[in-house]
């Protein structure tokens, strides 16, 4: 008995056209990430094959740090090769890449207004930490949480939810998936953070040299940015664990 397609439904137009070109950029240029096949494109909505499996687990994150790492480096190899700070990267229609530093800039920002950050002397300091990880070379950013692939019965990996979709440095979107696994289900070992760590830069190493060089300070800073920028998420979406800012932060006391 095949199963009933899932739609998923959008506000504008313009959010629906955005997920669909990111869905295309993904098949085309991040091939190792299967997704499922897209059915139909409505004004405001997608109706995509519906999968059926579980989230990630911290047991997965092996296979997904060698398959994010095989991800970024087929989409380095691909597109993102002339990516760079301060010069717009373009879709296939001319439509912008998301930046990796504006966004995240205006996100922490609103992280102080909320009170995540105490004070501005925190803020500062996460600002220059997000100026000094914006080194290439530069991957793709689709927000890499447990809930967004699905394990099959088969254990097949099925990337979805490619709503949002930036560039960012190597390892970053690798952090996003420790981070949150943390999240949902509490303080993974430094061993299985290392580990994963070794899968990611191995596989994305294989399609060049460079990218395999994300080490594990710079993954930590990365887990720093994902500390306050999730924070307004813990209580929520199955974020039961909570994750401390660094405390040893440039200016923080």
């Amino acid at each position: 008995m095949s199963l009933t397609p899932f739609t998923k439904h959008y506000a504008t137009p313009e959010r629906a056209a955005r997920a669909v070109r990111h869905y295309r950029w993904i098949n085309e240029h991040a091939k190792p990430l299967q997704q499922p096949a897209l059915r139909t494109i409505g004004p405001t909505s997608l109706t995509f094959e519906r999968i059926e499996g579980r989230p990630v687990r911290p047991a997965d994150l092996p296979r997904m740090a060698e398959l994010l790492g095989h991800a970024h480096g087929a989409a380095w190899a691909s597109d993102l090769q002339s990516a760079s700070l301060g010069t717009p990267h373009r879709f296939q229609d001319g439509t912008t890449f998301d930046d990796y530093l504006d966004l995240r800039e205006i996100a922490l920002r609103r992280r102080h207004e909320q009170g995540y950050l105490p004070n501005k002397v925190t803020l500062y300091a996460m600002l220059g930490l997000l100026e000094e990880t914006a080194q290439g070379p530069f991957a793709f950013y689709k927000d890499s949480n447990p809930r967004n692939f699905i394990i099959t019965s088969t254990q097949d990996i099925v990337t979805i939810d490619t709503d949002d979709l930036s560039l960012a440095p190597m390892g970053y979107d690798l952090a996003k998936l420790i981070a949150t696994l943390h999240l949902t289900y509490g303080p993974l070992t430094d061993q299985a953070v290392n580990a994963a760590l070794l899968a990611y830069n191995a596989a994305a190493g294989s399609h060049n040299a460079r990218l395999g060089t994300t080490d594990r300070e710079r993954l930590g800073d990365f887990l720093t940015l994902h500390a306050v920028l999730t924070a307004p998420y813990v209580g929520r979406n199955g974020y039961r664990y909570s994750w401390p800012v660094r405390s040893h932060l440039r200016g923080a006391s």
